[in-house]
């Protein structure tokens, strides 16, 4: 976040309004995607308060040494640029088999026309270019962290 001045602004905005939080580490600033259309498109939808959840796969997550999501913590969404857009809180978190995802999940995540088959086919796209460099496919029965979020800023 130190380098990221819009992001550090909107945090300091957020907290001068909850004092409550003052004592939370800086969250993790990110974008959602690994394109530009996509991330600001997802950005927008999370503003609009549509897109309400996310979802990585564990295998992912693990390969690059980053930690699992937990209930309670705070993200600064930003676009691709890295222009901060809201703040938003984890409120679920749970691992599941990619196969065992619902449509009623996938209007939470909000993307397209929000159907579980939209959804299966950007996010075995994605993940199909996520594993790559690390010479993996994804399967039908991989894990993958299903995280819920509410915008609380």
């Amino acid at each position: 976040m130190e380098n990221n001045k819009s992001a550090k602004n909107l945090w300091g905005d957020y907290l001068d309004k909850h004092l409550e939080d003052a004592f939370v580490k800086d969250p993790k600033v990110e974008h959602f995607c690994d394109n530009e259309k996509d991330a600001n498109e997802c950005a927008t939808l999370v503003v609009k308060g549509i897109k309400k959840a996310t979802t990585h796969s564990l295998l992912g997550l693990q390969l690059r040494n980053e930690s699992l999501p937990k209930i309670g913590d705070f993200r600064i969404v930003t676009d691709w640029s890295g222009q901060a857009k809201c703040i938003v809180r984890t409120t679920a978190v749970k691992l599941k088999p990619l196969f065992s995802i619902d449509e009623s999940y996938a209007q939470k995540e909000g993307e397209g026309n929000k159907s579980l088959s939209y959804w299966r086919t950007t996010h075995v796209d994605y993940y199909t270019r996520e594993l790559a460099e690390f010479k993996r496919k994804p399967t039908d029965s991989m894990i993958v962290v299903c995280e819920e979020f509410e915008k609380v800023f």
